[in-house]
């Protein structure tokens, strides 16, 4: 009883560590971009994008890793990597070298995200897993949130290089605490192999579409090689599912979608993804962006509605459901999540922070009712031996979707402003006299890309639906040494 609840508190403070971090740093880009020499635009979005994509690319090899080596292991080795990677950032003297650094902390948060849900999972029994995942899942958004109100904060007292030296001393103790707390309870698989070549594959069709989309929405490269460099990123993930489908011990067990129930949860929470990745990203340039330039703290306080909503309704979510089942809180979170984006294609260019409020609450609701049940339903349908690399196909489906949902919002911006207006916006450099022409712009990007977020949410309901949601059964569990 006691070890369970050591198990969710300590991966709980890692998620929601690597989580603020994922947003931390949205708020202060700006700053960042002043301040820190060397600096393009380009290089602000790969200090974004960088740790998301790195992050997505190694998550799928560290939940096979877990199977092999043992969860709780790597999960500690995430914890001090991901402490160096944040001393090292905050000492970073370039653009490049922050870039460099965030990828030591994507390893580090690789890990932890890989490694926790599946923890959870082997602690708590299947009618309780519910409530400790949606915990768990709150502290992933509600820190990506919470994080934007911290670097507003930090950046506007002690200087942005603090946003990153202050996980430090909560990262050794929290280090030192799993180290001492935490025991494996799932025997780890003989003989390991390792999938390099699909490893090879995804990360450079991931990176490729990436780099397609980001510089050439920004020009840094002309349209005629964007689109050659995207199309052939496209065929090598092609290819990199051919190789896991022949692979003996492969990266992304493609076997587990056999499985009803883990292929439609895993397959909403990619559409799920891509649908709220930019959320946040497109929110916080609303407001600090033309024409109404808030302060970073005025612009965290904005999006309070949203985490405390999810905070809220999350763990209810995951509790009932693991009582009714998930079905029907999969089903009102997915709706409601969509009604909050098609609201937010109407919002004018001065909306209140009243008149923004209601949205949001409902996309958080949404995120709330969708999240934990829609991750235990998703562990409970695979082996025990497998949850190692289950969790890290589901993280790594988020992380994949959301880094490119900030490639699709890249895409859409371009279509509407030209080059200088998108740099004006990520710089908060727009000039006062066409700040209003670069807001209207923006604002019509806006409205379009929420569009797109509520149709991508709706069409989360046939994987949904079509699999098998039911309430959990009891199950064996390992006991303790």
């Amino acid at each position: 009883m006691e070890y369970k609840w050591r198990v969710l508190s300590n991966t709980t403070i890692a998620t929601l560590m690597a989580s603020i971090d994922t947003n931390i740093v949205l708020i202060a880009l700006p700053t960042i971009g002043r301040e820190l020499p060397d600096t393009s635009a380009t290089l602000l979005l790969w200090i974004l994008l960088g740790y998301s994509l790195f992050t997505a690319v190694v998550l799928l090899n560290f939940g096979r890793l877990s199977d092999l080596f043992g969860r709780v292991r790597l999960y500690v080795l995430g914890f001090a990597i991901f402490t160096v990677g944040s001393a090292l950032c905050g000492f970073s003297q370039t653009g490049a070298e922050l870039v460099a650094f965030r990828l030591v902390q994507a390893v580090g948060a690789g890990f932890l995200f890989s490694n926790s849900a599946a923890i959870i999972t082997d602690a708590f029994p299947p009618n309780e897993r519910g409530r400790a995942l949606g915990i768990n899942q709150v502290s992933i958004v509600a820190g990506a949130v919470a994080g934007l109100v911290l670097g507003g904060i930090i950046t506007s007292t002690v200087g942005w290089r603090w946003i990153f030296f202050v996980n430090v001393p909560i990262g050794l103790v929290a280090t030192l605490r799993a180290h001492a707390g935490l025991h494996e309870l799932a025997r780890p698989e003989s003989k390991p192999k390792i999938d390099w070549v699909g490893n090879v594959v995804f990360a450079a069709g991931l990176t490729l579409i990436l780099v397609a989309v980001t510089l050439g929405a920004l020009d840094a490269i002309p349209f005629v090689a964007a689109v050659p460099t995207g199309v052939v990123g496209a065929v090598l993930l092609g290819v990199f599912v051919w190789v896991e489908a022949h692979e003996r011990a492969p990266m992304l067990d493609l076997r587990l979608f056999r499985i009803r129930q883990f292929a439609g949860s895993a397959t909403a929470t990619l559409l799920n993804a891509l649908a709220r990745g930019a959320f946040t990203f497109i929110l916080v340039f609303y407001l600090q962006g033309p024409p109404r330039f808030l302060s970073p703290f005025t612009a965290g306080l904005f999006l309070i509605p949203t985490s405390a909503s999810l905070a809220v309704v999350g763990p209810v979510s995951g509790w009932l459901s693991d009582r009714y089942g998930p079905r029907p809180f999969l089903v009102a979170g997915l709706l409601i999540s969509a009604g909050g984006f098609l609201w937010l294609t109407t919002i004018g260019p001065d909306e209140s922070l009243l008149g923004l409020a209601a949205p949001l609450v409902l996309v958080g609701s949404g995120m709330g009712l969708f999240a934990s049940p829609n991750r235990a339903a998703m562990m409970t349908a695979v082996p025990p031996n497998r949850r190692g690399v289950a969790s890290g196909i589901g993280t790594t489906f988020v992380n994949t979707g959301a880094t490119i949902s900030l490639g699709i919002t890249l895409v859409i911006m371009s279509s509407v402003l030209s080059r200088p207006e998108i740099t004006a916006i990520l710089l908060g450099s727009a000039h006062t006299g066409s700040s209003a022409a670069v807001g209207s712009g923006f604002l019509s990007a806006i409205h379009l890309i929420f569009a797109v977020s509520a149709g991508l949410i709706l069409v989360a309901l046939i994987p949904t639906l079509a699999g098998r949601q039911s309430a959990p059964k009891a199950e064996a569990r390992p006991g303790i040494d």
